[in-house]
């Protein structure tokens, strides 16, 4: 189940709030300038499935939302624990990070937590299948997706090189709860 936890900086262990319902989520995140929504594949995806599989059936969605934000690219991450690179990977997005551009996910399976510190708070959105998420350029943040992660997601971009991150050099995400497994 998707979930939004809140917490103030200074108390890492309790949050001040917790969401489960997606509009109480959506609200919560729109006032802070985060886009997250639901959206319903339009095909069954398979296991294993190639990246276009994963596009095609999701292709009315995409369409969408790049013509209302001007996206100009399209990719899928697939991660699963027999990943080699798992461990690296991990810690590179545990850090937190800004881009220069929205960072735009949809979930087509598993689940992923994105925490947005934005201001005195953060923001840890656990999100699941069929959750998307736009964090707005700027916004700091860091995206754990486990010690054993298991997803697929769909990943949109206005700059033509794809994911590129400035790290902030804070160690706050080393203070905030992790994705339990």
């Amino acid at each position: 189940m998707s979930s939004l936890s809140v917490y103030h900086v200074s108390s890492p262990d309790l949050p001040n709030k917790v969401l489960t319902h997606l509009e109480d989520i959506a609200t919560t995140l729109a006032e802070q300038g985060v886009r997250f929504d639901r959206w319903q594949a339009t095909a069954k995806i398979q296991p294993g499935a190639s990246q276009e599989e994963v596009i095609a059936a999701y292709q009315e969605q995409i369409d969408k939302l790049m013509t209302e934000r001007g996206y100009l690219t399209v990719d899928v991450i697939s991660m699963n624990s027999d990943h080699p690179q798992k461990a690296e990977l991990r810690a590179k997005f545990l850090d937190e990070h800004c881009l220069a551009e929205d960072e735009v996910r949809f979930f087509v399976t598993g689940r992923g937590l994105f925490s947005l510190h934005i201001g005195d708070y953060v923001y840890a959105v656990l999100c699941e299948k069929n959750d998307l998420i736009s964090v707005p350029a700027g916004t700091p943040h860091w995206f754990d997706m486990g010690e054993h992660p298991h997803f697929v997601a769909i990943r949109l971009f206005n700059n033509p090189e794809g994911w590129v991150a400035s790290f902030t050099g804070d160690d706050i995400a080393s203070r905030f709860p992790r994705l339990e497994d």
